[in-house]
């Protein structure tokens, strides 16, 4: 630029005092201290809400797991080709308090009161129960056993082997190709049981490899398990990735002739995916209201 130019970065306006201008050059720059300061309290602010963040996720974490669902490891062959040894299912929490248990149902249950073992007694220091229980709701901490079959008969139901080598629920006979280990037949023996009320009649997949509700007859039930130790129904394979899919009710189970005038409820499409995804969308859209107010 010439010396004829005005510095377009500059105020037209005639020279001040050696004193003003000497007073606005101090006025315009940061004092290092202060500086320093809005960086330190910067710094607090994001660390706390950078706690304030993995805390809620922490929290959410485990209210998911205690009450809507949660991840099971698949610990034996009792229910292959279905379910593999090593196999992490989505067991849904919720749906049992929408719809009944259905017959197909794959669900996991305790062993409480039924096939055992039966959890200690609890603690004698009141203390110690109530963290116990708090960590037990939570689904971090539990002295009992659990179980994954597919439900085969509900309350009232007389399930029956064999007819023409099939498993049979009131006298309909169940064509378990669709989910039965490759090979085994329904039963390696005969048997026959009326389902007490509030119990369920379970069995494996894979029969000649599962301890079930027919090896129970002298437990309270005679084998059957109780409704109330039922945690959730497995829904979905999550693990590993080339086992990922979903675990329907087969078709065998839908027959007209297994509802016509039979016990438990039919067999309704609610739950699963459908569910969990709706009472895990609840909290994502109240906090979305609450940044819109």
């Amino acid at each position: 630029m010439t010396d004829d130019q005005e510095d377009p970065g500059t105020l037209a306006s005639a020279p001040a005092s050696d004193e003003a201008a000497a007073g606005s050059a101090g006025s315009g720059a940061p004092e290092p201290g202060k500086a320093a300061r809005a960086a330190k309290t910067k710094k607090k602010s994001f660390g706390r809400e950078l706690l304030t963040i993995v805390v809620a996720a922490a929290v959410l974490t485990l209210l998911v797991k205690a009450f809507v669902i949660q991840v099971y490891r698949i610990p034996s062959a009792s229910m292959e080709n279905t379910l593999q040894i090593g196999d992490r299912v989505l067991v849904n929490k919720v749906v049992y308090h929408v719809r009944g248990i259905a017959r197909g149902d794959v669900v996991v249950f305790s062993g409480q009161d039924s096939w055992g073992p039966d959890a200690p007694p609890p603690s004698g220091n009141p203390v110690v129960r109530v963290f116990d229980d708090v960590l037990s709701g939570l689904g971090l901490h539990s002295d009992q056993t659990y179980y994954i079959k597919r439900v085969i008969g509900l309350p009232g139901d007389h399930v029956a082997c064999c007819t023409d080598g099939k498993v049979t629920v009131n006298g309909v006979p169940l064509n378990e190709g669709q989910y039965l280990f490759p090979g085994n037949p329904p039963s390696t023996f005969k048997f026959q049981a009326v389902v007490p009320p509030g119990h369920l009649w379970v069995m494996g997949d894979h029969r000649s490899d599962s301890d079930d509700s027919r090896y129970h007859p002298d437990a309270p039930g005679g084998g059957a398990i109780p409704e109330n130790q039922v945690v959730g129904r497995a829904f979905l394979i999550v693990w590993p990735p080339s086992q990922l899919r979903d675990l329907p009710i087969p078709t065998t189970f839908q027959q007209a002739a297994l509802h016509a005038g039979a016990a438990g409820a039919a067999v309704l499409n609610v739950g699963g995916p459908a569910l969990a995804a709706g009472v895990l969308a609840v909290p994502v859209l109240l906090l979305r209201r609450g940044r819109r107010r």
